[in-house]
C-alpha cells in the first residue's frame, strides 16, 4: 500500500465566507486572501474529482455550543447559523473558530459518516488516509467574547478515536495495531517489514495526524503508548521515534527537499507533501508548475493541492490543477516495485 501515490485536497470541510464577512476576515487573519477558496462534499470529491486523500481540521467541544455564535458573523449582523449540530457536544470540523468557519459538515462524525457512505460504495478502492489537524480557538477571539481554547489532552483525544470508531468498524479501519509486529516498535515494524499489501487495504481507511513532530497534541497522544498501542491514529513523528512510521514534509520546492523525501519513501515511512501553497503558487508566481511537478515526483504518497480540479484557479486568471489523469492513484515513481503500472481502482469507479 505504500507503493502508490494519490492526490488530497487541502482542508477538504473548506466552503468560502460570504462576502459581508470576507470584508471583515482581514481584521482578524492575516493572508485573508488565502481563505478564498471552496471545496466540493467530500463524497463529491471522491467520485467526481478523483481525491484519495482529505483532510479534517478538528477542535474539541465537550459541552457543545462552543462554536455556535461565531464573532465575525455577529459583526458582521448576519445573525446564529442555523446548525442544531453545532450546539450538540462532540468534535467539531471548522479551520478558524470566529473567523473563518463555514464547512460542508460541521461535526467529525457526520464527515466521516459521508466518507463511509462512498467507501461503502467502492470496497475496492486504494486505502484512503484521512489527515487531522488538531485546532483550538484564537485567544484574541476568545478576548473578544468569541469561542473559548480548549486545549487537547489526553480524555479529549480518547474522544476522538471513539468518535472515528463509532463509524467504521474494524475490518474498515487501519490502525497502528495493525502494522506493528510482535516485539518491535512501530516504527521498526515498517522499517524492516513495511506496510500491508496493496489488495488487505483495499476498501480501508486510516488516520494520519498533522500535528508533530514536536507539539504538546502528539505527546497527549503517545502517553503512556509510544508505540500507539490501542490508538487510532498515527501520528507526524520524527525518524528514531518509537511511532514514527508518518512524516509530513510539506515542502518539496528545491532539490535538496525533493530528495529527501525520496530517501524518507524508500526507507518505507508513509509521507505527505503539498503541492501549492494558497495562493501563492497560482498568484504569486505566474502560475507555476515547478512545486506541483517536484512534489508529484518527490514520492510522497499524499500530494495535497487546493486545487484538484480545473476551473478551481480560474477566478485567479489560471488553469491549474493538480490531478493524476482523472485516475485516484498511481503506481508511486520512488517505491513502484511491484505495482504493474495497472489500473489500481476498478474501471468503474472512474465512469
Amino acid at each position: 500500500m505504500n507503493h502508490i501515490q494519490v492526490i488530497g485536497s487541502h482542508n477538504s470541510y473548506h466552503i468560502e465566507a460570504p462576502k459581508a464577512e470576507r470584508d471583515l476576515q482581514s481584521t482578524f487573519a492575516s493572508g485573508a486572501v488565502d481563505l478564498q477558496y471552496s471545496h466540493s462534499a467530500l463524497d463529491v470529491q471522491l467520485e467526481h474529482l478523483h481525491v484519495r486523500n482529505l483532510e479534517i481540521d478538528v477542535l474539541a467541544d465537550p459541552d457543545g455550543g462552543m462554536f455556535s455564535q461565531p464573532l465575525i458573523r455577529r459583526l458582521a449582523g448576519l445573525g446564529v447559523p442555523n446548525d442544531p449540530a453545532l450546539k450538540q457536544k462532540g468534535t467539531k470540523v471548522l479551520h478558524i473558530p470566529d473567523v473563518d468557519y463555514h464547512t460542508s459538515c460541521s461535526t467529525l462524525v457526520s464527515c466521516l459518516r459521508v466518507i463511509k457512505g462512498w467507501m461503502d460504495a467502492h470496497p475496492d478502492s486504494v486505502p484512503l488516509p484521512i489527515m487531522m489537524e488538531f485546532k483550538t480557538a484564537e485567544k484574541l477571539g476568545e478576548r473578544l467574547g468569541g469561542a473559548k481554547v480548549v486545549p487537547w489532552n489526553t480524555e479529549l483525544l480518547d474522544i476522538v478515536d471513539e468518535e472515528i470508531r463509532s463509524v467504521f468498524g474494524a475490518s474498515q479501519l487501519l490502525v497502528p495495531d495493525d502494522v506493528r509486529r510482535d516485539g518491535l516498535t512501530l516504527e521498526e515494524s515498517i522499517l524492516k517489514h513495511g506496510w500491508p499489501d496493496l489488495d488487505s487495504a483495499r476498501g480501508r481507511i486510516f488516520f494520519l495526524m498533522d500535528n508533530g513532530p514536536v507539539n504538546d497534541v502528539r505527546d497527549a497522544y503517545i502517553e503512556g503508548r509510544p508505540s500507539l498501542e490501542g490508538r487510532v491514529l498515527f501520528t507526524n513523528s520524527a525518524p528514531g521515534q518509537d511511532d514514527c512510521a508518518f512524516q509530513k514534509h510539506n515542502d518539496p520546492s528545491t532539490d535538496a527537499n525533493v530528495d529527501f523525501i525520496q530517501a524518507q519513501v524508500r526507507a518505507n515511512y508513509w509521507v505527505r507533501t503539498r503541492a501549492d501553497e494558497p495562493l501563492d503558487t497560482v498568484l504569486g508566481h505566474n502560475c507555476s508548475t515547478s512545486r506541483r511537478d517536484r512534489a508529484l515526483r518527490s514520492g510522497a504518497h499524499v500530494v495535497s493541492t487546493d486545487f484538484p480540479a480545473f476551473g478551481m484557479s480560474a477566478r485567479w486568471g489560471c488553469d491549474y490543477a493538480v490531478r493524476m489523469e482523472g485516475e485516484g492513484a498511481r503506481c508511486n515513481p520512488v517505491r513502484g516495485e511491484g505495482c504493474g503500472g495497472e489500473r489500481l481502482e476498478p474501471e468503474e469507479y472512474y465512469r
